[in-house]
């Protein structure tokens, strides 16, 4: 039977973690609201350049002309953008991002990586894949100028033929209790054919459209990939503040059994001190 000392070491340590927990809780829920806003805000700002990308290309003869849009014929890799948290305590969310990313190499085992964020570059440095780059994800909500090295990247492999294509390993924010990691493609773009567009607009584009589809092609790969980030931070914190939450309540139940427990160690020990002190008088008067 575990010692009265023993008993409250253990209280007073599952009552340091359920605090500690709670605090990190609170923290993960400030941050989730931010990242909530942001990421929700820039999806019909996505979804719009998505369907001005859609016009230009459509009325632009030489838009599948494009790099962007011309599936590489040189190359036989895909480069693979990993984007994983900094840190941990999130769940299940970094173990099913590596499950997915394990599941990935070993159909793509020669495929060239680029990792953004800790948890992932962990395991990938252990890896035989060639690794272009790693940058750190943060701790604070992504800002757009950390696409430009990536899409530097991007640029010196896909345009030069070295791979014909290129995706992004992400967790996709489905609701606060399920975040699922999905791979997406992000070249070569893929934009709906003519006859899967209802309605094309009759709006004019200055100074003309040959000249609009290089930035407008450029600007709908920094905000697809920007969007990414932001879905993939969003998720960290909703996993962050479910996983503390369930370890405040799980250090909560323990305190309640351990404190059972020392009450009911306590009062054994009581009755036996009365018991031998009951079992002496006895003695005594005999």
């Amino acid at each position: 039977m575990a010692t009265l000392l023993s008993l409250k070491r253990r209280i007073r340590a599952a009552q340091n973690i359920s605090k500690t927990t709670k605090a990190m809780q609170m923290i993960a829920a400030s941050k989730l609201k931010g990242a909530q806003d942001a990421a929700f805000s820039s999806r019909p700002y996505v979804e719009k350049l998505t369907s001005i990308a859609q016009e230009v290309t459509l009325k632009t003869a030489d838009s599948k002309k494009h790099p962007y849009m011309k599936l590489q014929t040189e190359g036989n890799k895909t480069l693979l953008i990993v984007l994983s948290p900094d840190k941990g305590s999130c769940g299940a969310l970094v173990t099913n991002l590596l499950k997915e990313f394990l599941s990935y190499t070993k159909q793509e085992s020669d495929s060239p990586l680029i990792v953004v964020g800790k948890k992932a570059e962990n395991k990938v440095i252990k890896l035989e894949n060639e690794v272009l780059a790693t940058f750190q994800f943060g701790t604070t909500r992504p800002t757009f100028d950390m696409v430009f090295p990536i899409i530097k990247l991007i640029d010196e492999y896909y345009l030069t033929g070295k791979v014909h294509s290129v995706k992004v390993l992400y967790t996709d924010f489905k609701s606060f209790f399920s975040q699922t990691p999905t791979v997406t493609q992000i070249l070569p773009i893929s934009l709906p054919a003519s006859d899967e567009i209802k309605d094309i607009s009759e709006m004019l584009y200055e100074p003309s459209l040959e000249s609009m589809i290089t930035p407008l092609l450029k600007h709908y790969l920094e905000m697809s990939l920007y969007q990414l980030f932001l879905e993939s931070f969003l998720s960290e914190q909703a996993a962050r503040m479910m996983a503390m939450q369930n370890a405040t309540n799980n250090a909560k139940d323990i305190i309640v059994d351990l404190k059972l427990e020392y009450n009911k160690t306590r009062q054994a020990k009581i009755t036996s001190e009365l018991l031998d002190i009951t079992g002496g008088r006895v003695q005594a008067e005999a």
